[in-house]
């Protein structure tokens, strides 16, 4: 049974993803919360995720929205792998959730997208992210630097493959 249900973005769940605050150093991770951040969240590339319950719970994005700018630099993004982001509500992580979270979400990606290949950029200091994904099989790639609000950040490239299907 799947625990988690994806839906294309609406402009309620882009208003109460953009209110998130993620304490530091993840507040990286923070949106803006105002009329231009509810609008890159509805340019078509991000789906919001509720449980079971239809408690809203995260969001996913794909394409040119899952892009950090350095990536570009470094030559990442012609691998032909979708690029891939994900955010779970800061009061839902590092409690366990990510594992089942990433895996139901890319197993949607794979059925929507209908490709196997996927890339996600990570920052470095993220190591409870970046341990969940090694646990569920992306392997590090290329990393670079990257200005964010100012402040440069070490990202990470990481790549996943599904072999043999579905992972979920």
């Amino acid at each position: 049974m799947s625990t988690y249900r994806f839906y294309p973005m609406t402009k309620e769940m882009a208003a109460r993803i953009t209110s998130w605050k993620y304490e530091e150093p993840y507040s990286l991770y923070n949106m803006d919360e105002n009329e231009d951040g509810i609008s890159e969240l509805m340019n078509g590339d991000y789906y919001y995720v509720t449980d079971w319950q239809d408690r809203l719970v995260g969001f996913l994005c794909s394409g040119d929205s899952a892009r950090v700018p350095g990536g570009y630099a470094a030559n990442l993004y012609n691998n032909g792998a979708l690029d891939i982001g994900f955010g779970l509500r800061p009061d839902l992580t590092g409690r366990g959730k990510g594992q089942n979270f990433l895996t139901q979400s890319i197993s949607f990606l794979q059925r929507q997208f209908k490709t196997q290949n996927f890339q996600l950029v990570v920052a470095e200091f993220n190591e409870r992210a970046v341990k969940v994904y090694e646990r569920t099989g992306f392997v590090k790639g290329s990393s670079f630097k990257s200005k964010v609000n100012e402040r440069e950040f070490g990202f990470q490239a990481m790549n996943y493959s599904v072999q043999g299907g579905s992972i979920g």
